[in-house]
């Protein structure tokens, strides 16, 4: 089945109780990152102290809860939340109350400092000296695909931007960041996350994610640290130049990037009165006000400052661009590796790179994937002897060839069924009349939870395809249950009839078309055209199947769709109905089929 039938939560809310429960609960403390979701803190550089839950939806109500085992409450119209001290107040309906921590669930759109975002994923709000905490729970993958989305460029294809996924979720996984009460936030400080929608990265990014889901960097059979900047202006920094503390580790060192130095653009210059400097230095701690001169005391391997003097005092670099790029802008100080003199109460900084320089560089990978480099082969550059393997079992994807596709799998014996893939592959092919010259990836996953942890599929579905892949529960799996050979013809049609699809094609007839020619004796069409015409109309059917939340619904969706495309292939014949797939239905055909 395809990528639309992505599991939909529902919930049933209580009615409104006459006044909100007040329970003191303990200050969270860090807990372990889990393998398939992270709490990410959102807004975490707004610092707000009040913001609204407006319900997402016409006729659609927020659900919350005050405590694990209060009633969930109700509300029909916006609810307001405010922190006070350690405590949030709540205002809706015309009651107020105060919880220690407010859960919700369900669609929910959230509204503060001049900005809305709707959330689909549970989330919740909590607070700290009078700032309002968010921490929302993400699927591991679906955090990967939104930072991709977030710190990746034009420049970037899907090579680099599958390496980039496998660093961000290394990342992600391996290491503590520091906060109490979510894993991760959602600035630099850890990784770029734009809550709100980015059609421009989405489906690359989405793509990435997909393609090397629970893919994470390793070492000799250990977690590898993982980090990536924007521009190492054509030399890596190790660890400890940025960071002091950091161990020194053979996978993470200083080398030339002949590939980002080859591009250009790196150097960059900027000039910050005195008056800001110490004002932005005052506000991080890092220094008071009063000191005159400032001087690069200390340098690292690759020629990065690593110490700063201010008159006596002495601060860290990194220290220093941070606290400037966080109150002046990221284009003031954009990395360490920087010259500095003095005029006339103005200093003036000129250096090269954007970022700390450690790890993956983002501008030589797009470079190297342009050049036709894979994203095991970028790896390698930015992470000389880590090796790319699944997070869950520490083994490597392999990759097998058949006639028409290609299979990664962690598991060798899965190259046993690879006949059998072709020979679906090749059905697919015969009775779609589609013939792809470039071969059909699949990714077959060794556990039914692995296969929904990456696809984020419901386990309903057997397979999909989506983003140019066909994921697949276990093959051992359909294979023990007689399904094999009938799901993956289905996904490899799907490949087929996407890739001769053009955007005016719409969702009903792609699907419609794959139903239609999908049954395993080879007479879906014939089998169809005896049934009763369904219920569900023609103009209803796409939002019926990108939003089906049970296999009932799912199921009656596809059926219709292969009704009403089997009758386009027996009125006007396959050819045309391809044809159609190009270029969009012509004008009524659609009125036509629809008639009783």
């Amino acid at each position: 089945m395809n990528a639309v039938l992505r599991f939909v939560r529902r919930l049933a809310l209580a009615a409104l109780p006459a006044a909100c429960l007040i329970q003191a609960v303990p200050q969270p403390r860090p807990q372990p990152i889990a393998s398939s979701s992270l709490r990410v803190g959102m807004w975490t550089l707004w610092h707000d102290r009040q913001l609204n839950l407006i319900p997402a939806a016409p006729q659609t109500r927020i659900a919350l809860k005050t405590c694990a085992q209060c009633a969930a409450l109700s509300f029909a119209q916006p609810v307001v939340l405010r922190a006070q001290g350690n405590a949030v107040v709540l205002t809706g309906a015309g009651k107020t109350c105060v919880a220690a921590r407010v859960s919700i669930s369900g669609a929910v759109t959230l509204s503060a400092h001049g900005e809305s975002v709707t959330l689909h994923h549970p989330f919740a709000i909590s607070a700290h000296n009078g700032v309002l905490v968010i921490a929302v729970s993400l699927p591991v993958e679906d955090y990967v695909e939104r930072v991709v989305a977030s710190e990746s460029g034009p420049a970037d294809s899907l090579e680099s931007l599958k390496a980039l996924a496998i660093v961000v979720r290394t990342f992600a996984l391996h290491q503590p960041h520091g906060h109490a009460d979510f894993d991760l936030c959602d600035s630099t400080h850890c990784q770029l996350l734009h809550w709100g929608a980015n059609p421009g990265r989405a489906a690359a990014a989405h793509a990435a994610a997909l393609a090397t889901a629970g893919e994470t960097l390793r070492f000799h059979g250990s977690r590898a640290l993982a980090y990536f900047a924007k521009d190492c202006g054509g030399r890596t920094a190790a660890p400890a130049e940025i960071w002091p503390r950091s161990q020194s580790l053979p996978y993470l060192r200083s080398q030339p990037d002949p590939y980002c130095a080859r591009t250009g653009g790196s150097q960059w210059a900027s000039r910050i009165a005195r008056a800001d400097l110490v004002a932005a230095l005052a506000a991080h701690g890092l220094a008071q006000p009063g000191w005159r001169h400032l001087t690069v005391v200390r340098r690292s391997e690759s020629g990065r400052a690593e110490a700063i003097q201010l008159d006596a005092q002495q601060i860290s670099a990194e220290d220093f661009r941070i606290a400037v790029g966080e109150s002046l802008g990221w284009d003031r100080v954009p990395s360490t590796w920087f010259e500095v003199s003095e005029q006339g109460g103005v200093f003036l900084f000129h250096g090269r790179g954007w970022g700390h320089g450690v790890g993956l560089c983002q501008k030589g990978a797009a470079a190297m994937a342009a050049d036709g480099r894979t994203s095991q082969q970028i790896l390698a550059q930015y992470f000389p002897g880590a090796q790319a393997a699944d997070e869950a079992t520490g083994r490597p994807w392999q990759s097998f060839t058949a006639a028409g596709l290609t299979l990664q799998s962690l598991d060798a014996a899965d190259a046993a069924f690879l006949p059998a893939l072709a020979q679906a592959r090749a059905q697919a092919s015969q009775r779609s009349g589609i013939n792809s010259a470039q071969p059909i990836a699949m990714r077959a996953y060794p556990t039914t939870a692995a296969y929904r942890d990456a696809t984020l599929a419901p386990g309903w579905v057997a397979a999909l395809y989506d983003s140019d892949l066909i994921s697949a529960q276990p093959l051992r799996t359909l294979a023990a249950r007689h399904l094999l050979d009938s799901v993956m013809r289905h996904e490899f049609l799907h490949a087929l009839v996407e890739r001769q699809s053009g955007p005016a094609a719409p969702l009903w007839l792609r699907e419609g078309v794959v139903e239609a020619l999908s049954d395993s004796s080879g007479k879906s069409v014939s089998i169809r055209l005896a049934a009763p015409q369904p219920t569900l109309t023609i103009a209803a059917l796409d939002a019926a199947l990108a939003h089906a939340s049970t296999l009932q619904e799912s199921e009656a969706a596809h059926r219709a769709a292969g009704w009403y495309a089997a009758r386009l292939l027996d009125r006007y014949g396959r050819e045309s109905v391809l044809n159609w797939l190009r270029s969009g239905l012509p004008a009524g055909i659609v009125a036509a089929l629809g008639q009783r």
